[in-house]
């Protein structure tokens, strides 16, 4: 009997996981994916280490700091809405949020 009630909590547990991974959302995009993580909306080498942050997906995690420099998100992104309506990322934006992308590589341009 104990037997059956632990493999009924695991198989509990692992539903709500599953669940929970499910829901997660870009802030950015607002794309529902598997995998996010925490961008500081301050840089941390422009102040920012404990700020604000917000969970994005890779994507979009990558291409912000593709576009844009950190003073820039310091001085005039430190909102998620201020990086929602930032011109650089209009034509990223209307991209990823037609596509199923979970990853890319891009890279700085060398300046």
């Amino acid at each position: 009997m104990r037997r059956r009630q632990q493999v009924a909590q695991a198989a509990a547990e692992a539903t709500a996981r599953a669940q929970r991974a499910a829901e997660t959302r870009c802030g950015l995009c607002e794309r529902t994916v598997q995998h996010t993580s925490r961008h500081h909306l301050v840089p941390r080498e422009e102040g920012g280490r404990y700020g604000d942050t917000v969970d994005l997906c890779q994507p979009c995690h990558s291409s912000v700091h593709r576009f844009l420099t950190n003073r820039e998100l310091a001085r005039q992104y430190a909102t998620v809405e201020a990086l929602r309506a930032a011109e650089e990322l209009q034509g990223y934006l209307g991209w990823i949020r037609k596509n199923k992308v979970e990853k890319i590589r891009n890279r700085r341009g060398r300046e």
